[in-house]
């Protein structure tokens, strides 16, 4: 770990920055700006959606287009441009909800300033200023140590060790890193892009996937296809030269082909179906941190939840107190209240303790024992060597009798969490606190667990406690629970995560080992948290969920912050992400269909040695009838099924017959036409209504069920396909079918074209894609 710079003079803790003092910060550019944006640019989006390898090569096909003064040829470039249009607005919509949405979970830091405690904005701090720092913040800059109430760090962000740290005055503390027990103040000595983690760039808040599973595939399509494109179109363009001696030709027949081999709509469509997706889920007060996670949450099959404010509201009230060893009910409260001040702790626990309005213990206090999630307790010694300590029964009594026991488990299997208070090892009493199952939570649960969701418990809490509340959520009977307190270190937790579904006494660094460990089984693994002991746990699993309005950490370290803390968004989170997946899979066999017969055309044809059977014009408009405008719409259908992850199987399974449908009658289509003489532009218009057709063909099949919106959009495109045929656009390269000549062969490729695409369909579907190992 590098040093932190100490500062060149040490501010007063007490009054802290002047305004001089802070304006002069600011004239010498010493403020905390931060460098990580939540979204990206408007700039980077339009520059991304624009420069992109493949409009690199559309803008080339143009000007070769445009040399030999086909301008109708152009035409192609109509959708790249929507495409580049639409993709950017999307993105640029989405970024801008998501931005304002984001300045509700701005984090503002207590700051000393001339003397009184304000509110910063992380981006206002300036070096030298004096911050106030408790359990669960991130540290926003890099700074020391000034004074301490058991200050411990977690700095897992930055050395990748899990351990906690406790930090002394004088220390330093590094920004990315967060607080997990006691209270401190901090001075800060480098901030902004000075500070440590800026010149790692990795903060907490880096994103833990910046590509999703889908377009990973799509990118591996693309990747060979890059590797395809440009020898095949030179050897096309050099052979088809060499046989006409007319350069023009040459280079429409090769646009034609190369046009086709590109498949820049499905790029375009998965990335906006992502970003609409997020769109949709900031209107709901859902802050999306990735928009990779929204696919992954729609593949988690394994959802882990915290107890306390996730499946509970978190709004803790004292129900009973019980006293032991002639101690006083009135004791109980005032030891409890004094440690609660002494340690300043604001979680849930320590606010039911103030909502007793009792006073405190009349002690001087030598040393504070701040609370950790893994000691689980805290407490302080007073002048006289006396150490008083509040925390789990479990942890801090030493061989309890049978009747504490059976009273701890009694009052376990009601639902309480149990506080136990202790002087000097003497049990002074118990509090009895009630927490309260969110309304919504069982309706929730049952509806992720009816998706084929299984849903875990991870807490901190008494296992038999936790297991009540499962009970009342409907997530568990109530019984399948193991106290994580009593594992043996060297326990196998592969097995554990199969054999039990709650798991409580749960300390932070197991809550990640045992999420790992589902992990390693196979599964897909979601968390849900609200505090720092969530943190860990989080980081590691596939996608995280956090509730707002805890920790400041844990809101860092999640893909999703549900602003509204309203734990049933996660039933619309899921169906939009499964939405996006399950539509781009299914318009994207569209998109391949065109690749695949192109890339065989061009081998064909370069061997063959004869010109590319049409032209990049005539093309257009059936692309746009077929697959464009329709894969728009087909991309916005509710369809909120499990996704298989069998998305090269769906594809195929419907891009690779509609190909070789396309193939065999365009290779037939150039070979009679050759032996009959038939004119180029006549067989050029066979070819595209043969693709035509074979793409009617497979929208009719991805878009089943074909209720009447999709009849609808199917039959005003086909309306327009026919008017282009039985008329003639002579702007798009396009005969008129209407010739007495030729008309029998429309005929015939019109009646054979369904029952050869449902043939194919179901040749290689029973006999090929169902042998292949598609993963």
């Amino acid at each position: 770990m590098v040093k932190i710079k100490k500062p060149a003079s040490y501010t007063d803790i007490d009054s802290g920055l002047s305004s001089e003092a802070i304006q002069s910060k600011i004239n010498q550019g010493l403020t905390n700006v931060q460098i990580k944006k939540l979204s990206r640019s408007i700039p980077q989006i339009i520059g991304s959606n624009l420069f992109t390898l493949f409009n690199l090569l559309n803008l080339v096909i143009a000007i070769l287009i445009f040399w030999t003064g086909s301008y109708r040829n152009l035409f192609f470039l109509g959708p790249v441009i929507a495409n580049i249009i639409i993709g950017s607005f999307q993105e640029i919509r989405s970024k801008l909800t998501i931005d304002k949405i984001s300045l509700v979970n701005v984090q503002d830091f207590p700051t000393i300033r001339n003397g009184v405690k304000i509110d910063v904005k992380i981006e206002d701090l300036v070096e030298d200023d004096i911050i106030v720092l408790k359990r669960g913040d991130t540290i926003p800059a890099d700074g020391i140590v000034r004074s301490t109430n058991g200050l411990q760090t977690n700095e897992s962000s930055i050395t990748g060790e899990s351990d906690t740290i406790t930090k002394e005055v004088g220390e330093p503390v590094y920004s990315g890193s967060f607080v997990v027990a006691g209270q401190a103040k901090m001075q800060l000595t480098q901030v902004g892009l000075n500070s440590f983690v800026s010149q790692l760039s990795s903060a907490v808040s880096k994103d833990k996937r910046s590509v999703s599973v889908l377009m990973k595939i799509i990118n591996n399509i693309i990747k060979i296809l890059t590797y395809t494109i440009i020898p095949i179109g030179l050897l096309l363009f050099f052979r088809s030269y060499l046989q006409n001696n007319n350069i023009s030709t040459s280079i429409l027949g090769t646009s034609a082909s190369v046009i086709g081999m590109i498949p820049e709509g499905l790029v375009l469509l998965t990335s906006v179906a992502l970003a609409t997706g997020a769109y949709n889920l900031s209107k709901k007060n859902i802050l999306v941190r990735s928009l990779s996670a929204i696919e992954t949450l729609a593949r988690v099959d394994t959802l882990c939840l915290d107890k306390t404010g996730t499946i509970t509201t978190g709004n803790l009230n004292v129900k009973k107190i019980i006293a032991f060893n002639d101690f006083s009910e009135e004791m109980i409260k005032k030891t409890a209240t004094k440690i609660v001040d002494a340690t300043q702790e604001t979680n849930a626990t320590a606010l039911a303790i103030k909502k007793l309005n009792s006073d405190s213990l009349n002690v001087e206090i030598k040393k504070v024992i701040p609370f950790s999630s893994e000691t689980k307790y805290s407490g302080f010694i007073d002048i006289n060597n006396t150490k008083y300590i509040m925390g789990a029964p479990e942890f801090i009594i030493k061989n309890p009798s049978d009747d504490l026991k059976n009273t701890i488990q009694t009052a376990a299997q009601q639902g309480f969490r149990i506080i136990a208070v202790l002087k000097q090892d003497t049990l002074v009493g118990l509090i009895k606190i009630a927490d309260e199952v969110r309304k919504q939570a069982p309706a929730t649960f049952k509806y992720l667990t009816n998706q084929g969701i299984d849903l875990k418990i991870i807490s901190g809490d008494n296992p038999v406690t936790v297991a009540n509340v499962a009970k009342q959520a409907g997530i568990d009977s109530g019984e399948n629970y193991v106290d994580m307190s009593e594992i043996d270190e060297n326990c196998d937790y592969h097995k554990l995560v199969n054999d039990y579904k709650i798991f409580g006494r749960v300390r932070p660094s197991q809550k990640s080992d045992l999420i790992k460990a589902m992990q390693d089984n196979g599964l897909t693994v979601g968390m849900t948290g609200d505090g720092v002991n969530d943190v860990l746990a989080m980081r590691q699993s596939d996608c995280s969920v956090a509730i707002a309005g805890e920790s400041d950490a844990a809101e860092a370290s999640a893909d999703f912050v549900l602003l509204n803390r309203n734990f049933d968004s996660m039933i619309f989170m899921l169906n939009e992400g499964r939405r996006v997946i399950n539509n781009v899979e299914r318009v994207a066999s569209l998109y391949l269909i065109k690749t695949i017969y192109s890339v065989v055309l061009a081998v064909i044809f370069i061997i063959l040695g004869t010109g590319y059977p049409f032209q990049p014009s005539q093309l257009t408009p059936i692309n746009a009838l077929t697959v464009g405008i329709p894969t728009f719409i087909l991309a916005l259908e509710p369809n909120y099924t499990p996704p298989a992850g069998r998305f090269m199987r769906n594809v195929m399974e419907i891009a690779l017959p509609a190909a070789i449908c396309n193939i065999l009658l365009i290779c037939g289509i150039a070979f009679f036409g050759g032996k009959m003489n038939i004119p180029f532009n006549i067989t050029s218009t066979q070819s595209v209504f043969v693709i035509g057709l074979i793409g009617y063909c497979a929208l009719l099949s991805i878009s089943k069920p074909l209720i009447n919106r999709k009849k609808v959009m199917i039959g005003v495109s086909f309306a327009i396909f026919a008017i282009l045929f039985i008329f003639g656009a002579s702007l798009f390269g396009i005969q008129s079918i209407m010739d007495w000549r030729y008309i029998f062969i429309y005929l015939t490729i019109f009646i054979i074209i369904w029952p050869l695409f449902i043939f194919m369909r179901e040749v290689l579907g029973r006999r090929v894609f169902s042998r292949i190992n598609w993963k």
